[in-house]
Formats: structure tokens, sequence, C-alpha cells
């Protein structure tokens, strides 16, 4: 057991002394090896983090104008007027074709206005037109009916309002014939009041078209009319 042990401890003491040398020799040259090989890889790398001048600009002289500056600058006025113009030109056309195609037709602005011959209507007689679909009422007062309209007491009538601010010349009451109750169409000559009765609820208007009993609650509508000359009536 004791030679046994001795063989062992030799053995282990050899191994030692082998692995200790071969250190030594091998260690120095990977550690020589290792720094060439940093020398290198530091030469052949560059940072990105190096600094760099960035204030260099490029140089424009030779595009700049030989010309002198108020020679560029009306050369610069002409073209910003000349492009101006254009697009004036081309939105005035844009907008009048636009408005021409939204303008009404022409069988639309016939129906916009009514000539009347009052000629034709004797004293003291209405007739009835059509003006957009409406029925209008054209009456040639008397001069006792103008008297009793001038008359009546303002303070009584449920709309009030004088007979002078619904005619433009006396003898003569245009206006809608449609009832403000229920829009039914009145019945002229008739009435308490001489004037224009609804039958369908009992509405009754004077001379002037004034309402004066029954359930209407105003008089009835004055259109927009004119005399363009003596005996022509043009509504609308």
């Amino acid at each position: 057991m004791a030679s046994l042990s001795t063989t062992k401890h030799a053995a282990a003491t050899a191994l030692r002394s082998f692995t200790g040398h071969r250190l030594a020799c091998v260690a120095p040259t990977s550690f020589a090896s290792l720094q060439q090989h940093r020398g290198q890889a530091s030469a052949s790398y560059t940072s990105p983090f190096e600094k760099r001048d960035t204030t260099n600009t490029p140089g424009w002289g030779k595009y700049a104008s030989k010309k002198p500056e108020l020679s560029n600058r009306m050369f610069q006025y002409f073209l910003a007027g000349t492009f101006g113009g254009l697009a004036a030109v081309g939105a005035k056309s844009t907008v009048q074709d636009f408005l021409v195609n939204m303008s009404a037709s022409a069988d639309v602005l016939a129906q916009a206005k009514v000539e009347i011959d009052l000629t034709q209507i004797p004293e003291g007689k209405n007739i009835i037109v059509k003006w957009r679909g409406k029925p209008v009422f054209i009456r040639h007062r008397t001069e006792d009916e103008i008297k009793d309209a001038e008359g009546v007491k303002i303070e009584s009538l449920r709309d009030p309002q004088k007979d002078e601010d619904r005619v433009k010349k006396p003898e003569w009451l245009v206006m809608l014939g449609v009832c403000t109750h229920l829009g039914c169409v009145p019945i002229g000559e008739a009435g308490d009041f001489g004037g224009w009765f609804c039958p369908c609820h009992g509405s009754h208007y004077d001379v002037s078209g004034r309402i004066r009993k029954g359930p209407a609650p105003l008089n009835l509508e004055i259109p927009a009319y004119d005399f363009p000359e003596d005996g022509l009536v043009v509504i609308g």
C-alpha cells in the first residue's frame, strides 16, 4: 500500500510539472498574437462618432444671375402678374359657367312674371289670373268702394292695415286669391262686406282684401307688382 501511494504521488507531481511547463511556453505566444490582432482591427475600424465638419455648404455662385437685382425683380413681378391674371380669367370663366347652369330656364322665367291688360277690365269687376300656380285677384274698384275701404277704422281690424298701404293705385286692387285660413279660394263680390267670401269656413274679406269676419287670421296677401305704363300691370 505504501509503495502504491508513493507511485500516485510521483505521477501527480510529474503531471503538474509538465502542465506548468506547457502553459509557460504557450501563454506568451498567444498573448502576443492577440495584441497583434487587436492592433490590426483598430487600424481598419472607423468610428461613426468621430468629429466631422458639417458646416461646409456647396457654392451656388456659378448659378447666380449676372444681371442687376432690379432686372431680376422686374422679371419676377412680370411672371407673378401673368400667372395671377391667368388664374383670375380661369376663375371668372368657371364661376360664370356655374351661374349660367344654375340660372332659371326660359320657361321658368316666363312663368315668373305675368302681364295683364287692364283696359279689358270694366269698373266694378274683377278677374282671376294664374301666377306661379296661384290665383291672383285683380279688381277695378269704383269710387264708392274706394271710399268704403279708406273709411274703415284700423283699430277694428284683426290684421290692421290701411287701404293705401295695400294698393299702388286706388282704383286697382291686386292680391293673391288664397284664403289665409286653410288656403281655399274665396268667391268674389260676396260676403257681408262686399268683397270676398270663403265658403269653406266662412271667412269674410272687404273690398280691400282685409279679413273682417271668420277664422282667417290675416288679410289676403299682396304680391309684388308694378304698373310699367297706363293700362298694364306686371305681376312678379
